[in-house]
């Protein structure tokens, strides 16, 4: 009993000691996303880019627009794209999914990837 009190204690300690967990910025996301809006539509309906459109991204298999044509790479992605999947590819795309034809080098900085998702989340 007394090992799981302390245990407990010390999960309380831990989590007063990382503070807050902030909640990510949708508009700082918007701004943040006029990078990659040089390549990809955020707008429903609208035709490909360079890139295939991200409206309604959250949710949607991997390379499953028929009227792009995706990388091999992407095509053996296989994944759905959730917050997990797209902070991971958003990190360095070309080490998530090799043979991406995407040649942004990412989102170095995991505040400004959590607002970005945070804005892509919108896109519904």
């Amino acid at each position: 009993m007394r090992s799981a009190i302390s245990t407990l204690a010390f999960a309380v300690v831990l989590l007063i000691a990382a503070g807050p967990v902030l909640a990510a910025d949708v508009e700082a996301g918007k701004t943040a996303f006029k990078k990659c809006a040089l390549c990809h539509t955020a707008e429903a309906g609208k035709s490909n880019k360079i890139g295939p459109p991200l409206f309604g991204i959250l949710g949607r298999k991997s390379a499953s627009l028929e009227n792009f044509n995706y990388s091999e790479g992407m095509k053996k992605f296989e994944h759905t794209w959730d917050e997990p999947t797209l902070d991971l590819y958003l990190a360095d795309p070309r080490a998530a999914v090799p043979g991406t034809k995407m040649i942004f080098p990412g989102i170095k900085d995991k505040t400004e990837r959590d607002d970005v998702i945070a804005y892509l989340e919108t896109l519904k």
